[in-house]
């Protein structure tokens, strides 16, 4: 006498092959992800490994990857750091902190007291990057020129600034808009003037959004290296022409070159480690979450 399977075998059955064709795809993707992170992470790679080899090694066919490792081109690169950093530092500490200036109350006003013009603005404000940067660059040109901002410091904060306050403006009228209005209707109430609802309200609330954008923005000014190159020549040239001063008329130097490109990128793999967390929060978050 035959006896017919129960349903619980049959169902154990039906969802055994879709098990096993999950951890396939799931085996795959993660596989695949980390073949991708290694593509992203491999021109890392190779420049510090190139640091710590000679010129010769450094430009060897096939690539070497058995060496002796040499501090001679990090002592090479030390002796032109120091004045790159510094313009780097002020650069793009200065340009994030004037983009914040102008870029926070312009936030507030469009968030806060939007007119039928402000969806307008927002989309010209952004429509501004856009632009490719070798489209402007000849009129940017004769313009520091006439302007004496060539090769100058408040030259350089000038043009970072209007690069990131596209930036600084979004992001901050993204937070302010989630503000609920009935805090401000309640602050009028108590006699609350524009002012202190901007200090008072506005940017508490925002902090962890004021925490992430002015970290992008010091990033994004920080390895920016078209306008640099265009603009700067040497007395207020930041680490990215610091790193292209390594190929000169004799030729290129590229392990110096790696040494140099290590000691740019270090200081903000640094400081986005240890901001991470702000970082992650405030772009994950809203004004009140």
């Amino acid at each position: 006498m035959t006896t017919l399977p129960s349903k619980t075998a049959v169902a154990v059955r039906n969802t055994a092959p879709n098990k096993s064709g999950v951890q396939v795809r799931n085996s795959l993707l993660t596989v695949l992800t980390y073949l991708l992170a290694f593509v992203f992470f491999f021109p890392i790679l190779w420049f510090v490994l190139a640091s710590f080899k000679t010129e010769a090694q450094a430009f060897a066919i096939p690539p070497i990857f058995s060496f002796s490792p040499i501090l001679d081109n990090f002592r090479v690169a030390l002796e032109r750091y120091a004045p790159a950093l510094a313009n780097s530092l002020i650069a793009a500490l200065g340009s994030t902190l004037f983009a914040f200036l102008l870029g926070l109350p312009a936030a507030f006003a469009l968030a806060v007291y939007p007119t039928r013009r402000s969806r307008g603005v927002l989309t010209w404000m952004l429509s501004t990057k856009f632009m490719p940067a070798v489209g402007v660059i000849v009129p940017l040109y004769l313009l520091f020129k006439n302007l004496y901002l060539l090769d100058t410091l408040p030259g350089l904060i000038i043009m970072y600034t209007t690069m990131n306050l596209p930036l600084v403006v979004w992001m901050m009228h993204s937070y302010m808009t989630e503000i609920p209005y009935a805090i401000y209707e309640a602050a009028k109430v108590d006699g609350a003037t524009v002012g202190q609802e901007f200090f008072g309200i506005a940017l508490p609330l925002s902090l962890p959004g004021i925490s992430a954008t002015a970290l992008l923005a010091i990033i994004f000014a920080w390895n920016e290296s078209f306008f640099a190159l265009n603009l700067t020549t040497s007395d207020a040239a930041p680490l990215s022409v610091f790193i292209g001063s390594f190929k000169t008329g004799e030729g290129l130097f590229w392990a110096q070159m790696s040494a140099a490109a290590v000691l740019t990128v270090f200081p903000v793999i640094v400081f986005g480690w240890v901001a991470q967390r702000q970082l992650v929060r405030g772009l994950s978050f809203g004004a009140v979450k």
